[in-house]
């Protein structure tokens, strides 16, 4: 690929996985908890929290960019704690990238995880906790290896997503070329210039071929999971 691609289309395409897998390494841990408190328990705010989480996918992309620019900007509330206290700079920079990635993939990942969470049947997860064992314990022990093809399929769908974002992203990081530049952003930018339509056309086909691979990798490895849990 690096041959069909000129440096600045491959430093684009390896930004954006670079981006995408961080997004979802460090979403998943939250995504997990956040659908199993949206699926099993019941508390004052819950539908606040289920609207808050599936804001991303209503709001226009540039919208949360703009948000994530004025809360994690320097000059933002939490921006401007992390780059005092802990040198942590997030906008403009590759790591306000995934940051962006995350937020919007975030839903998606919810969703899958949760759907799998309520197929659980209920009555598994409470015979465990009469034989005494923890909540944190039925739950590493009796609901997540029964919700392993969900997470995964929530991890790859997500992936995909980071891939493919580009408002929210453009709007936090801008489109610095092999520093913010992501795919999506690469696209655009060639679209911009003159003779540009030839590298956007093949960036264009690496999108598609990583979203292909992305989804079918979802329902092989979800399917492979499952049948090991099943022991089949």
């Amino acid at each position: 690929m690096s041959g069909w691609l000129g440096p600045q289309e491959w430093a684009a395409v390896a930004l954006s996985m670079r981006v995408s897998f961080w997004a979802t390494l460090v979403s998943l841990p939250l995504g997990i908890f956040v659908a199993h408190a949206l699926a099993r328990w019941r508390f004052p705010g819950r539908q606040l929290l289920n609207g808050l989480v599936h804001l991303p996918l209503i709001l226009p992309p540039v919208v949360t960019g703009y948000l994530l620019l004025l809360t994690f900007g320097r000059q933002g509330p939490v921006g401007s704690m992390l780059d005092e206290h802990l040198g942590i700079v997030l906008a403009f920079r590759w790591t306000g990238a995934a940051l962006a990635a995350g937020v919007m993939a975030f839903p998606l990942m919810v969703r899958a995880i949760r759907l799998s969470i309520e197929a659980v049947d209920p009555r598994l997860e409470e015979a465990g906790a009469t034989l005494g064992a923890s909540r944190a314990w039925v739950f590493l022990t009796v609901t997540l290896p029964l919700i392993l093809p969900g997470v995964v399929a929530g991890a790859i769908l997500a992936f995909a997503k980071a891939m493919g974002e580009f408002g929210a992203t453009i709007t936090f990081v801008s489109n610095i070329p092999g520093q913010t530049q992501t795919l999506a952003s690469a696209v655009y930018a060639f679209l911009q210039v003159p003779g540009g339509e030839a590298a956007a056309m093949r960036l264009v086909l690496v999108s598609i071929i990583i979203a292909m691979v992305a989804l079918l990798a979802s329902e092989f490895v979800a399917t492979r999971v499952a049948r090991r849990v099943r022991g089949t």
